[in-house]
């Protein structure tokens, strides 16, 4: 497949007040072109406990520069530069100076931004002005104590997603930052239906890495950290968190048998309590003991067994699981929450094998379709009108450009097909955001029905293009 990135249909911009909520975090930029900070404007980070203060200023790039000349466009990257060291969100650390947090300003912009929202045809105003609403309440419930607790599933749905995309996934980390939320464990890293709670994001604890982990070169502002895990993790595999049936040190070898036989399991962790992993026992290791002596105590088909975080990456933990065949998951809290084998990992990659082998013959073929009929200029022209891009082969093309030309009347009558046009582009938008999750690992299933629309549209491409 020709483009590595996700692809973007044609669309036209939203307003600035509804990208504000349905997108990115919100930067200083955009306190200062809402006028809730001025450039020049002095900001202050103050740590009473300690009898400190921190000055900073507003550079002209919008940046915040500190007094030794170091500009971060982040403020939590200021706050920590400023300090030497240590964790804090600069949101939270860094006031105006009037003394207004940069919270408290954020907060402003977005409940304005909530009112002047422009209606679309994905979002009604309705819906971004009822989910900023929702996560202001969210947010005072955690601050509470009592945080709302729901699933991914639910959760997603409030940004009108059914399934988590690359893009989706992005814009609900960074409208939850927005409004200085998380959630535990992370709904990026657990499966589609486990509950998250939605809780206060960190404000940062006073740490001791040195100064010289901070990046020192003046011109060199941080971006905020808003870019969104890639790829599969422990956690979005459903036996990760789906709690685990476990055996004390002091177990017979007819409980862990029974265990083992009644659950279709071929692994039970030892543990001693919820927390302490003491190893596991295996159908192997049970024989191999009662093997070597008939009378061995439990003790002697105890294992060693490999421990890792739920928000682990699979791909990483693919060499474990060749050496021992499965891996004991811990949750956010450190708890022992499940296990993860082998057939686990293979399912999850199998699950995606077959879409990702027929969408790559799809984009094949109808490029090699789009190669033959038209040449590099036309499609250039089609893609490229403002000369923003260089094509130099029909390689260069991504599914969003195959649904560029096709759009074109001009394009889809050279191509002579009794077909609807209309009706063969929407088509081909569906499957680029296909095509968009399998490139991106989405842990949700597919669509029952994606398969077949792929395979229907090979078909068809094998009929008219052959």
């Amino acid at each position: 497949m020709s483009d590595p990135t996700t692809d973007a249909a044609p669309d036209n911009p939203p307003s600035r007040a509804s990208y504000l909520l349905a997108g990115r975090r919100v930067s200083v930029s955009d306190l200062i072109e809402a006028g809730l900070l001025q450039v020049g404007e002095q900001l202050t980070f103050d740590r009473p406990r300690i009898g400190e203060s921190h000055s900073a200023r507003i550079a002209t790039d919008h940046s915040i520069e500190l007094v030794d000349g170091q500009r971060f466009k982040s403020p939590s990257s200021a706050a920590i530069a400023a300090v030497g060291g240590g964790s804090f969100d600069g949101w939270h650390a860094w006031a105006s100076s009037d003394g207004t947090m940069l919270d408290v300003l954020r907060q402003r912009l977005l409940d304005s931004a909530a009112s002047q929202a422009v209606p679309s045809d994905e979002e009604p105003q309705s819906a971004s002005a009822l989910r900023h609403e929702k996560l202001k309440k969210a947010r005072e419930d955690a601050e509470q104590g009592s945080p709302v607790a729901l699933s991914v599933r639910d959760l997603i749905a409030w940004w009108g997603a059914v399934r988590r995309g690359y893009l989706v996934s992005r814009q609900v980390a960074a409208e939850l930052a927005n409004h200085s939320l998380t959630t535990s464990p992370d709904f990026e890293a657990v499966s589609f239906d486990a509950v998250v709670k939605l809780v206060a994001a960190p404000k940062g604890t006073d740490g001791t890495e040195p100064a010289s982990t901070v990046p020192a070169n003046p011109v060199t502002p941080l971006a905020d950290e808003d870019v969104p895990a890639l790829g599969l993790t422990l956690g979005n595999l459903p036996s990760a968190l789906a709690g685990v049936v476990a055996v004390s040190p002091s177990a017979t070898f007819e409980e862990a048998i029974t265990e083992m036989a009644i659950n279709g399991y071929s692994q039970l962790p030892v543990t001693v309590g919820d927390r302490t992993l003491r190893g596991a026992v295996t159908w192997e290791s049970i024989a191999r003991a009662r093997h070597a002596d008939p009378e061995a105590p439990f003790s002697k088909a105890i294992i060693p067994a490999r421990e890792v975080p739920y928000d682990h990456h699979l791909v990483d933990v693919l060499a474990i699981l060749t050496e021992f065949d499965f891996v004991v998951v811990r949750d956010q809290t450190n708890t022992i929450a499940g296990i993860v084998t082998s057939s686990d990992v293979a399912s999850a990659y199998g699950s995606l094998a077959t879409p990702f082998f027929l969408i790559g013959e799809f984009d094949q073929r109808l490029r090699r379709i789009l190669s033959e009929t038209f040449d590099v200029g036309t499609v250039t022209t089609l893609c490229a009108p403002d000369g923003d891009r260089k094509i130099a082969s029909f390689d260069d093309l991504s599914i969003g450009d195959y649904q560029r030309i096709l759009q074109s009347k001009d394009a889809w009558a050279t191509l002579g097909w009794p077909l609807d046009r209309k009706v063969f582009v929407k088509r081909v938008d569906e499957l680029r955001e296909i095509r968009n999750d399998l490139m991106h690992f989405n842990p949700d299933p597919l669509p029952e029905d994606a398969v077949q629309k792929i395979r229907h549209m090979i078909t068809l491409l094998r009929e008219y293009g052959d």
